[in-house]
């Protein structure tokens, strides 16, 4: 829910509470098609211009098409017996109402005038600045994720916000799925190098509600383990390799048992640049590779300078092979490490040759059941809330779904590292059984690159 500061009724007719009036822009529609419903008691408009740019958005098989064609028939199936450029309620009963704005020209700020006339944006804030005109006694918000036009707004006396459903406050802390625990009782990490597993249910453990991982020091002695929130057990984790990949580090060996692990159906990782996430990922699938029918290894492609591939030169594979590079490149890396085997090297090829392995477009798999799949979503950072959930709710029986990325770079306009679906998924489902995540903290690519994310 939009987080609000809701008052009293009484205390909302003060003259320092005014009733306020929302008017979202297409950004937030394509964000989440139920938006209008997020704004309890008040009032929500759209600038009839949302409705042409919908339009355009309407066909094809993206999530944001999906988003545009619900809206829509979310305010067809309202406004039934009503006029929708007259204030009319959603929902029965419900005490926010909705309109949808002509486009009209204020009185007084105009802000074609001032920043120039044709463009969409111009005319959602004229919108904006009419409803602010007909109702002085109300307090007009623009709601936006385009930050430009939200700054435009500000610079013409408007409020303006983002649309805050779906953001995860204080991404600085968010879940990491490990944590190291110094001065540990020696006798538990003697009997988790002896037998294996203890039980955790008199240890003193932060995040027992979760599936975690641990760093567990007492003095000299240091051992990794991982906590099973089903069976309230500590199991000692061994930083051993994955089809020829060695963690070079806790948090990647940490990674590479939750991949390796059948009772977890869901893993997310998280972190910089050449830390590992999609080579650890596709390793272990590859490891994994006779449990599964196939192996699928995706990214959502982000078009270049907002332009669809259909832009670029070639076939459907000359389009989207550079978008694929890197995952690419994960595999020859991988390979390489069968340099003088021949065998593997073939069985590799094989796989490809065959489509045991595929790597595709997200795009290219919507619609499409999961079943038997080790599905690995790379970038997953560039994906909203409802594009994860969309993701997940395809996979059918013995599937195993990855998602890695990192929260701080991302590649769309309007996502940040607060509203993106991987961010909301780590919040989310931290403590489901299902589920583990691990954030890995070093680069293992190189020095140089090490140099490049600490530094600059």
């Amino acid at each position: 829910m939009l987080i609000l500061n809701i008052m009293p009724k009484k205390e909302l007719q003060g003259k320092n509470n005014l009733k306020k009036i929302f008017v979202l822009d297409t950004s937030v529609i394509l964000y989440d098609h139920d938006a209008i419903n997020n704004f309890q008691e008040h009032d929500v408009a759209i600038p009839v211009l949302v409705l042409e740019e919908l339009d355009n958005f309407k066909s094809g098989n993206e999530t944001r098409n999906f988003e545009a064609r619900n809206f829509l028939r979310l305010i067809d199936k309202a406004s039934k017996s009503n006029l929708i450029n007259k204030w009319f309620s959603l929902k029965k009963n419900s005490l926010g109402k909705f309109k949808v704005v002509l486009d009209e020209q204020p009185k007084k700020i105009n802000a074609e005038k001032l920043f120039g006339e044709g463009k969409f944006d111009n005319r959602i804030l004229n919108a904006a600045l009419v409803l602010k005109e007909e109702n002085p006694k109300c307090k007009v918000i623009l709601v936006s994720k385009d930050i430009c036009l939200r700054l435009k707004a500000k610079s013409l006396d408007l409020y303006a916000e983002d649309y805050e459903t779906g953001k995860i406050k204080n991404v600085d802390e968010l879940y990491t799925g490990s944590t190291t625990l110094t001065n540990f009782s020696l006798t538990a990490i003697d009997e988790l190098k002896n037998t294996g597993v203890v039980s955790a249910a008199d240890l003193d453990l932060p995040f027992t509600d979760s599936n975690h991982f641990y760093i567990l020091k007492n003095k000299k002695k240091t051992v990794t383990a991982f906590y099973e929130q089903t069976g309230k057990n500590l199991r000692l984790i061994h930083q051993e390799s994955v089809f020829n990949i060695f963690p070079r580090n806790a948090e990647q060996a940490f990674a590479i048992d939750a991949l390796l692990n059948p009772a977890i159906k869901l893993v997310t990782i998280q972190g910089n640049a050449g830390t590992g996430k999609t080579l650890l990922a596709l390793a272990s699938a590859l490891e994994q590779r006779k449990d599964f029918r196939q192996i699928y290894i995706t990214r959502p492609i982000v078009p270049l300078s907002n332009k669809d591939i259909g832009f670029l030169p070639g076939d459907v594979k000359a389009k989207v092979d550079p978008y694929m590079a890197p995952i690419w490149d994960n595999l020859k890396f991988i390979r390489d490490q069968f340099i003088n085997d021949d065998k593997m090297l073939f069985k590799i090829d094989e796989l490809i040759r065959t489509e045991k392995i595929e790597i595709a477009p997200l795009a290219f798999i919507r619609g499409r059941t999961i079943t038997k799949i080790f599905f690995i979503v790379d970038e997953a950072q560039n994906l909203t809330p409802h594009e994860i959930k969309t993701i997940i709710s395809r996979a059918g029986e013995h599937t195993k779904i990855i998602f890695t990325g990192d929260i701080y770079q991302i590649d769309t306009p309007y996502l940040d590292s607060e509203s993106n679906g991987l961010s909301y998924l780590i919040e989310n489902a931290k403590k489901h059984p299902l589920y583990a995540h691990i954030t890995l903290q070093k680069g293992e690519r190189s020095e140089l690159a090490n140099l490049a994310t600490s530094l600059l």
